[in-house]
């Protein structure tokens, strides 16, 4: 007799990670939005530091991290909840908000996990396209917000487009919501945006009881193998994903790791620069090769492929050289390709692949 599982696994999509690890060769990860630059020495330093303690749960409340992160953003520590991730929050946010009834809306493309949050608790997801830009319609978003609505995500830069929005107009939309429903402003990739100074979108929370910011230590920070992302809300929120969730989810390593690197702001400022550059090189490149990528806010572009391009083909031809990206496919949007910035070297070695698989794809 085969396990009897619940209904909802069966609607829970499976997240769409990347393929080809087994690249014999020296592979060129340009397919999870990860940075090239690893961890700050300090970094490393103050993780090996607590090696020696991991006979010991780590603090539950993750006291140390939480103020290191209030005292960072000028917000108390009551505000701030942190995750194995920031994927965690999500998922304890629908926990918390969400049950069958209920609504979530999001723009689509976006954040591949915010299907899974309507199907895990029996919520009703509402898919909004984006514009003709690929930015978030907040217009057509608001149309859809009823009295059934409890979740508003919000992925600003967005994933997989890196399209952003300005906070003003983030800060209308909220305001033109009813205060019952909770927004998400999914801040992933907020320090590589160049519409706004990271701590702009601090002041949506201080308005809007409502607003949550949720931000992660995986991508600029470098931690992405650590797994440690934060909120930043109400009290009430923190208490609320906190009860769902299990205790001693973020690790003792992802805390002092995290700790340290917010001391060292210098170095993330050097790395939004060259990624920057990056951006602006591999943008220029695809430009001199006819293909039209998104007006990119992050550390990824998001290209449009000819009609002519066979979209699978194009993505195996990549692997196949040892380059992985992200096909659009799988993100929502066939015909095209996400591929993250890494170091110049990586985003020449893509841009020759690209070149070859192109030609093989048509």
């Amino acid at each position: 007799m085969s396990l009897e599982f619940a209904d909802r696994v069966r609607r829970i999509p499976v997240y769409p990670v990347a393929q080809s690890y087994d690249f014999s060769g020296e592979l060129v990860k340009l397919a999870s939005n990860e940075t090239p630059f690893g961890p700050h020495p300090a970094v490393l330093e103050a993780i090996e530091s607590r090696v020696r303690t991991l006979n010991r749960y780590p603090d539950p409340e993750k006291s140390a991290l939480r103020s290191a992160v209030a005292g960072r953003l000028g917000v108390g520590a009551g505000s701030v909840a942190v995750g194995n991730g920031s994927c965690e929050l999500l998922f304890a946010a629908a926990d918390a908000l969400l049950e069958p009834g209920a609504e979530v809306v999001y723009a689509w493309p976006s954040f591949s996990v915010y299907p899974q949050l309507a199907a895990q608790s029996g919520a009703r997801p509402i898919e909004v396209p984006l514009d003709a830009d690929y930015r978030h319609d907040l217009d057509a978003m608001a149309r859809e917000v009823t009295v059934a609505t409890r979740l508003v995500l919000v992925c600003n830069p967005n994933n997989p487009t890196g399209t952003a929005l300005p906070v003003d107009a983030i800060d209308a939309f909220v305001a033109s919501l009813p205060r019952h429903v909770a927004v998400i402003v999914d801040e992933a990739y907020v320090e590589f945006s160049t519409l706004q100074d990271p701590d702009e979108s601090l002041d949506l929370v201080k308005r809007h009881p409502n607003v949550i910011l949720l931000r992660t230590f995986s991508k600029v920070y470098g931690l992405a193998g650590l797994r440690t992302g934060y909120a930043v809300g109400s009290e009430s929120f923190r208490h609320a994903v906190d009860r769902v969730r299990q205790p001693f989810s973020v690790s003792t390593l992802a805390q002092a790791g995290a700790i340290e690197a917010l001391r060292h702001v210098d170095e993330l400022e050097r790395r939004v620069e060259r990624t920057a550059i990056e951006r602006l090189h591999v943008e220029d490149e695809l430009s001199s090769r006819g293909l039209v990528a998104a007006d990119s806010e992050a550390n990824f572009s998001w290209i449009a492929l000819d009609e002519d391009v066979d979209e699978d083909a194009l993505v195996r031809g990549l692997a196949e050289r040892g380059v992985i990206v992200r096909g659009g496919n799988a993100l929502g949007a066939a015909g095209h390709i996400r591929v993250t910035y890494g170091t110049r070297e990586e985003n020449n070695r893509f841009l020759a692949a690209l070149d070859e698989a192109l030609r093989e794809a048509r």
